[in-house]
């Protein structure tokens, strides 16, 4: 029985109302500097203080505990509404809403380590017959404690020590009866000649008596006790299962509900928003975890790769009355100035740095998502700003370099140097697919300004809007604007020697202004940039230097 009753936890205990917490409610503990106060819902029970997030969460085991027996309870000198608890180094700073919640928590844990400790395994000590005379008081003190609602881990502990006592009182009694037998079995043996031989025997049969009578008083009580407390357990956990079968049934309805309203929704803001449950270090580690198992996956590679592009559009005749022919050279004007200009101007933060690489931010949000403008200059060698580009904008290589790239379709062709691009990006969970819309333009300038430059090649891409190609239901529309700039170096050879790759440099400066729509946690999409802008840089120029190194230099 000792076995069954050690499986049972003190939860069930305040279930069923046999050992509820002496005081239970919501406090303010002090977890750092970062994050502050919070809210934490605590637990005194036992002589022991713990606690979880939330009371919801108690069933899943508590955040930590603290032991109240070696525990000092100090109120703040200046604060009324705070007070400590510690026990060594280990401190709890706790704050109750107001200054009388606060007196009551004082005064309950100062109240509880002046209390008796008695019905605890530690107090209950092996007695001898001897001893066993204070039984009736133990009795009482059982009595007490039931009417107190002590655990049945305590009731059976109790059990076990009258049962030892009861044992050795048995053994006296019955060594008086063996002698009182020996005694009458002798002839001519008299009562006051059998009693006298007991006394020999130090046995004092009228004080076992009223031991034994006790102890085994107390034992009847202790059995009731438990039989009492089993059948409230039972009927406590078959109503547990009865409401956990209620909370099954309405689980799987709201999964229906939930099934039903994806299907018809107008958009995938549903999947996530400001509602999500997932805290922002939460959600960063699934967004983290999505883009490593994304680089883990050849299979996206090999269906990437077989994806097909829709047939080329044919150029536009006359491409300066597309409507989309006056934005594109001003937009293109714009971003190349802004690339060209260099991190001297605006107010700039380097945020990574690898070798030649330097990455640059400026913390901006649009509506509460963030849109971090974002600069990168890069040195690469033996490579042109010409084929850098040239890779960077014709659609057969982008989805080699692009690893997050599902679909990709060229919708319209303006000119053998403008396309439009229709874009499908992988979803990572928990965020919602993403995809975009946008015109592709690449030139070629020389600035006269600068001598040191061969020459100049630009990609710009601008989100743009077209009606057939509207925002769909299944994924969120990403904007964006993004310049690739780049300047060829060329180190004249010695002694006239025809130019080869290792006299060519390349100077990049890539910008761009990414709005990812939908919502996620500014700080997890920034530690996203932080990760992800790098690894794509040099993703991208390793392709190329791989792609033109047995190649003629394309000027």
């Amino acid at each position: 029985m000792a076995d069954d009753h050690e499986t049972i936890s003190d939860e069930d205990d305040s279930e069923n109302g046999i050992q509820p917490p002496e005081l239970q409610g919501v406090l303010s503990k002090w977890t750092n500097y970062i994050h502050g106060w919070q809210r934490r819902f605590i637990i005194l029970k036992d002589g022991t203080l713990s606690y979880y997030k939330n009371e919801s969460e108690t069933g899943y085991g508590c955040r930590g505990a603290i032991s109240l027996f070696k525990a000092t309870i100090k109120p703040h000198e200046f604060d009324e509404c705070r007070f400590d608890v510690s026990v060594n180094d280990c401190v709890w700073y706790l704050r109750a809403e107001t200054p009388e919640d606060k007196q009551l928590w004082v005064n309950t844990l100062e109240g509880f380590k002046t209390e008796s400790g008695y019905g605890s395994e530690s107090s209950l000590k092996r007695h001898g017959s001897a001893l066993s005379l204070t039984s009736n008081t133990l009795s009482t003190t059982s009595a007490s404690s039931f009417k107190k609602g002590r655990g049945l881990k305590e009731k059976i502990a109790e059990m076990e020590t009258y049962r030892d006592i009861l044992c050795e009182q048995m053994d006296t009694l019955q060594t008086f009866f063996d002698v009182c037998a020996r005694a009458a079995s002798s002839k001519g043996t008299d009562l006051k000649e059998m009693i006298a031989k007991c006394k020999t025997c130090n046995i004092n049969y009228k004080g076992e008596a009223m031991t034994f009578k006790a102890t085994s008083s107390a034992i009847l009580a202790g059995l009731s006790y438990c039989i009492e407390a089993v059948n409230q357990r039972e009927e406590m956990w078959r109503k547990k299962l009865e409401r956990e079968h209620q909370r099954g049934l309405k689980f799987e309805q709201a999964c229906l509900a939930l099934r039903h309203k994806a299907s018809v929704a107008t958009g995938p803001d549903q999947e996530e928003g400001p509602h999500s449950t997932l805290g922002e270090e939460e959600f960063y580690d699934a967004v983290e975890t999505g883009l490593d198992r994304l680089e883990e996956e050849d299979a996206l590679r090999e269906r990437l790769k077989q994806s097909s592009l829709c047939d080329t559009p044919v150029p536009s005749v006359n491409p300066t009355s597309h409507p989309l022919w006056t934005e594109i050279e001003r937009v293109t004007k714009e971003q190349v100035h802004y690339a060209s200009i260099g991190v001297g101007v605006g107010a700039w933060q380097l945020f990574a740095e690898e070798g030649d690489m330097k990455l640059y931010r400026r913390e901006e949000e649009l509506n509460g998502i963030v849109i971090d403008p974002l600069k990168a200059c890069h040195i690469v060698k033996r490579v042109t700003g010409r084929e850098m580009c040239h890779y960077f904008f014709s659609p057969q290589y982008r989805r080699d370099w692009e690893t997050t790239l599902e679909q990709m379709t060229v919708v319209e062709k303006i000119t053998e140097n403008i396309l439009v691009f229709l874009q499908v990006h992988k979803r990572i969970w928990p965020t919602a697919q993403r995809d975009a819309l946008f015109w592709s333009h690449l030139t070629h300038m020389v600035d006269q300004n600068d001598h040191d430059a061969h020459d100049i090649w630009a990609v710009v891409n601008h989100s743009t809007q077209l009606p057939q190609f509207s925002k769909s239901g299944k994924c969120v529309r990403v904007t964006l604007t993004v310049c690739l700039y780049c300047q060829t170096l060329i180190t004249p050879p010695k002694h006239g020697a025809k130019v080869s790759r290792d006299d060519i440099t390349c100077k990049i400066t890539y910008c761009s202004v990414v709005n990812p729509g939908g919502w996620v946690p500014a700080s997890a999409l920034r530690a996203v940039y932080k990760r992800e802008y790098p690894k794509f840089l040099k993703r991208f120029t390793n392709y190329v230097i791989t792609q033109t190194c047995d190649k003629d230099i394309l000027f």
